[in-house]
């Protein structure tokens, strides 16, 4: 049994003004899920996004689903939150002010899991026509940045406002400090990432050229617009996916694991790829060469410069 006056002070009743929650040990909770949707909807609705080549703005925040919480331990705030939020965004380009271009722009992972840098983000568009991939390239650039900066108030507000009240002060308490709470989110454990050596290694890495053949059933037309349209290069893939079908248009597969840039597209005949996996050195690439020839014959493939423990991986 302890000594008078040594006993642990989480056990020791003391007088509240309140008569509760004594030394804030009980989990107290409250609901933010209604304020933070509706300042969200507010702070993210006419965003002015301009670039040299166009000017776009957000419209509506078409949807938000998830929930969020302010949580009170041991006299610590813990502030748990997780929301996927769809933003719709207009615009149009210098060259063409009359042609309008509408789109997408979707935060996948807001949640105090992750940091607002590794948060992701993604910008969609409706047409698929050049006009439209530079007004999307302007939303990806400047567009993403400056939803990540409305974020950050959102979170900044949440804090201020659910950090009121949550941790009751203790009777004749002088001193502030007693008082502060811990408003950092969960920590998260970091990720290693290895790192990728670069490409001027001193000496040439071996590469071979490699052809494939594969029949589709189907015209060159629609394998063309297969091959290029982003939403039918979803449903192919199973997978997200960014492809901008235009000369020095950026795509993205499966997560970022195969990525590049069209060299050559032409219709109906021919499409031309700097292609890449995520863990190649920096700086190589191989040449995807596709070459569509008549209905109901071979899609011939060419890759050159595959390097010769990956060829498994390019097939």
């Amino acid at each position: 049994m302890a000594k008078w006056g040594q006993g642990d002070p989480r056990w020791i009743v003391e007088e509240r003004a309140d008569a509760t929650n004594v030394n804030n040990w009980h989990w107290t909770e409250r609901n933010a899920t209604g304020w933070s949707k509706n300042l969200l909807e507010s702070i993210l609705v006419d965003l002015m996004i301009e670039g040299e080549l166009g000017t776009c703005k957000t419209t509506k925040v078409i949807e938000i689903t998830g929930d969020a919480s302010a949580n009170n331990r041991k006299g610590k705030l813990f502030f748990f939150y997780e929301f996927v939020i769809k933003i719709k965004w207009s615009g149009h380009t210098i060259t063409d002010p009359d042609t309008k271009c509408t789109g997408t722009i979707e935060v996948v992972n807001l949640s105090d899991e992750y940091d607002l840098d590794n948060v992701d983000i993604v910008v969609e568009t409706k047409k698929t026509t050049k006009e439209a991939y530079v007004l999307k390239d302007l939303v990806i650039k400047r567009g993403i940045p400056l939803v990540k900066e409305q974020l950050a108030i959102y979170l900044k507000k949440l804090k201020e406002e659910f950090s009121q009240g949550m941790v009751l002060p203790r009777q004749n308490s002088s001193n502030p400090s007693e008082n502060v709470v811990n408003t950092k989110p969960v920590a998260t454990l970091p990720v290693q990432v290895p790192a990728v050596k670069s490409s001027n290694h001193g000496y040439k890495i071996a590469t071979k050229k490699l052809t494939l053949s594969e029949e589709f059933k189907t015209t060159c037309d629609d394998l063309y617009f297969t091959l290029t349209n982003p939403e039918r290069v979803k449903a192919f893939t199973d997978n997200t996916a960014i492809v901008e079908p235009y000369k020095g248009g950026k795509f993205s597969l499966f997560n970022g694991n195969i990525h590049g840039q069209y060299v050559i597209l032409e219709q109906n005949k021919k499409i031309v790829q700097k292609w890449r996996l995520k863990g190649w050195p920096d700086g190589m690439f191989t040449i995807l060469n596709r070459l569509l020839s008549l209905p109901y014959r071979p899609l011939l493939r060419g890759n050159n410069g595959v390097t010769g423990t990956r060829r498994p991986d390019t097939t």
